[in-house]
């Protein structure tokens, strides 16, 4: 449920597009403003705090605080863009271009995996709507730091290791540059395969109907798998470019927290509301990491 007006998509695209614009014009303006020896990584850090308070603004203004998904996959495009142009160290060239080409890839296709399936402004994610619904006088904090603030912080810790091969890393490429190719690249491989498999199975199932076939076989939220396992891949290019920046691993280590303390929980009391039979699934099925249903 939602306050909001009814939306076309065309209008609604159009105030994303323009919001996203005005957030990352203010990003460009703070960046103008902070010292150079700062550094790259807490300067991008600052200017993307500020291009999220635009983004509140905006959701605020238009009753939507899903104005901030899509900032979760087309922020780290312009953040890697950012630092590719700021090295600080003689980086290799080759691992640059993986991270870069591998973080595009995984913001282009998240991206539009949220355009095609948004109906609008008038839509709220339901999580949100739970937040408000339980405590609605504190709305405005927990969609301030709960909703915007908390996903940039996350996101940006997340892309520490990406920050680390871009403009620190100095050592050549080893075998934890392959392993980590592979588990990114075979991560976004796994998320896109998930999505489409729901995305086709949405356009035929029946009413309560689970999704068993594909990847939804072997794990209840493989999307969600090849979404963690794209963060731990960033963290492995940080550590074969400089492994002296451990503090790095802090950001898969708070996504791995929050899918498995909160996203994963609630989609499944979800599920278990509106599917019968989903509380038997969930005794066949691994939550996340794909493996043989057990057999009952």
């Amino acid at each position: 449920m939602s306050t909001a007006p009814r939306w076309s998509r065309r209008a609604s695209f159009a105030w994303v597009a323009g919001c996203y614009a005005a957030a990352f014009a203010v990003a460009c303006v703070t960046l103008l403003f902070i010292p150079e020896d700062l550094g790259s990584f807490w300067a991008i850090a600052i200017a993307d705090v500020a291009a999220t308070l635009v983004v509140f603004a905006f959701s605020r203004g238009l009753k939507c605080s899903s104005m901030y998904d899509a900032y979760w996959s087309v922020a780290p495009i312009v953040i890697v863009l950012y630092w590719v142009f700021q090295p600080e160290q003689g980086v290799h060239p080759i691992r640059a271009g993986a991270v870069l080409f591998l973080v595009v890839w995984w913001g282009v296709r998240l991206t539009y995996n949220w355009a095609r399936s948004w109906p609008g402004l008038h839509h709220t994610d339901w999580r949100y709507v739970i937040m408000r619904e339980k405590a609605p006088s504190l709305w405005f904090f927990a969609d301030l730091f709960g909703i915007h603030l908390f996903p940039t912080v996350e996101v940006l810790a997340a892309l520490s290791g990406a920050w680390v091969a871009l403009t620190q890393g100095t050592r050549p490429l080893s075998w934890i540059d392959g392993v980590a190719l592979i588990v990114t690249a075979g991560a976004i491989t796994i998320e896109t395969v998930a999505d489409q498999q729901l995305v086709a199975f949405a356009k035929v199932k029946r009413p309560g109907e689970i999704i068993k076939t594909g990847l939804w076989r072997y794990s209840r939220h493989p999307n969600y798998f090849g979404e963690l396992t794209f963060w731990w891949g960033l963290y492995l290019f940080g550590l074969a470019a400089d492994p002296s920046y451990v503090w790095t691993i802090v950001g898969p280590i708070m996504m791995t927290g929050m899918f498995l303390g909160v996203s994963i929980p609630w989609m499944d009391r979800r599920s278990c509301e509106r599917r019968p039979e989903y509380a038997e699934h969930m005794k066949q099925v691994s939550a996340l990491i794909p493996w043989f249903p057990k057999r009952t």
